[in-house]
């Protein structure tokens, strides 16, 4: 038998330009993500990434992590803001009843706020 998948975590911190990468690639344009004195005068105080901005660096090492799976299927929260330059910690752990079940967490390194949280489900070689 094989012996389960280790968690994974990585860091990433996120800059404007990957913000506004993101809404020219993904069309999303709100102000909220790409324009800086807009967000000033928002409750956030300043941009804030595009959910699915960070869902795809998580698709991005569910790839790395298990290049043998499929994507089937994921259920994503977004409690809190991810901000430009703030350090992200990704984290990814394999269910211990179902190793095809990947719960999910991404929060803020500063201050330990969960900014996305969900689970993904993946087919295929998932060791």
């Amino acid at each position: 038998m094989n012996a389960p998948h280790p968690a994974i975590e990585e860091h990433w911190v996120p800059t404007q330009q990957d913000f506004d990468d993101f809404a020219r690639l993904s069309g999303d344009d709100n102000p909220i993500h790409v324009d800086p004195a807009f967000s000033a005068s928002t409750r956030f105080g300043r941009t804030v990434s595009h959910g699915m901005l960070l869902y795809s660096r998580v698709y991005g090492l569910l790839r790395k992590h298990w290049p043998g799976a499929h994507h089937t299927m994921q259920s994503l929260m977004f409690p809190n803001p991810s901000y430009a330059d703030e350090e992200l910690l990704f984290r990814l752990c394999p269910s211990s009843d179902d190793p095809n079940r990947i719960q999910v967490e991404v929060s803020r390194k500063a201050n330990g706020l969960v900014t996305l949280s969900g689970e993904c489900l993946i087919s295929g070689d998932v060791q």
